[in-house]
């Protein structure tokens, strides 16, 4: 699909990141991956990630303008969770999240050729301002996103050791959970993630406040975006505070991370979505 003559998007990285899926599925069927299995998966999520973040950039910023919509949003942070993970997986025991980091930008891949999105700015691709905030802005949510989906596996975790989950013995969702780091590990690199994800939003949020006419040629709108934004600053805060003064863990640290994740598409995802799809305007 084409907007403005301008590829939206091809169904490549869909189909790369499609086979990654397949050829994962068939390597945990065997057991323990053998270190040259690993280096050729870590290559090949390389690539898929190079041929994916180019036709993004080239369908972002375009000839016409800066072109963009909800679908290309969550390509994006789906893109950068991917790379957090590919480049955090070197050093950290984090091989659990891959399949779901995988499994995510597949879904989110295939968005944009059915939701080509719009052309908000023709300037702002030349705009130097507006450029380093939306790079950073992608990258905190997209680093938040991998925080959100760690969450989400820590919670699994946490209903199984539990026996609040029916798992069949000896299966491969059993042997999966069992390959998890101790709850403790989990716990200690989700907070790692936060910590610089909420950096970045923090700058995020605030150099939009700031600089709102510089970077989007507008004053500042307290419309549901800035709202919604400015909630889920306050909600990922109030936890990071939490853990500061408290020492906040377990389900209570899990909920209370899923649900500013949750205000955070809201804000970021959400109003795009509401604005093309069901009021149908830019």
């Amino acid at each position: 699909m084409d907007i403005l003559g301008h590829p939206a998007s091809g169904m490549l990285p869909s189909a790369l990141y499609l086979f990654l899926l397949l050829f994962l599925s068939f390597r945990s069927k065997e057991g323990d991956e053998p270190s040259a299995s690993a280096g050729l998966i870590q290559t090949f999520i390389l690539l898929v990630l190079v041929v994916h973040g180019v036709q993004l950039h080239d369908s972002v910023f375009t000839a016409q303008g800066f072109v963009f919509g909800f679908a290309q949003d969550l390509s994006l942070i789906a893109w950068v969770g991917l790379a957090f993970y590919w480049f955090q997986s070197w050093f950290l025991p984090i091989s659990s999240l891959r399949w779901l980091a995988v499994l995510f930008a597949l879904v989110c891949s295939l968005l944009p050729s059915l939701f080509p999105g719009t052309l908000i700015s023709p300037k702002a691709v030349s705009d130097p301002w507006f450029k380093g905030h939306f790079i950073v802005a992608t990258i905190s949510v997209g680093l938040l996103s991998l925080a959100a989906m760690h969450a989400m596996l820590m919670s699994v975790q946490d209903r199984a050791l539990h026996r609040q989950l029916a798992i069949v013995p000896n299966s491969r969702v059993a042997h999966w959970l069992e390959d998890l780091p101790p709850l403790m590990t989990m716990e200690s690199l989700l907070f790692n993630l936060l910590y610089v994800g909420f950096a970045l939003l923090s700058l995020t949020v605030f150099s939009g406040l700031l600089f709102s006419q510089t970077l989007f040629g507008k004053p500042l709108v307290f419309d549901h975006k800035t709202i919604f934004a400015l909630l889920s600053w306050f909600l990922f805060a109030g936890l990071l505070l939490a853990r500061w003064r408290v020492g906040l863990r377990g389900r209570a640290a899990i909920r209370w991370v899923l649900s500013a994740y949750s205000t955070l598409l809201l804000a970021y995802v959400g109003s795009r979505f509401v604005l093309e799809v069901i009021l149908q305007r830019v």
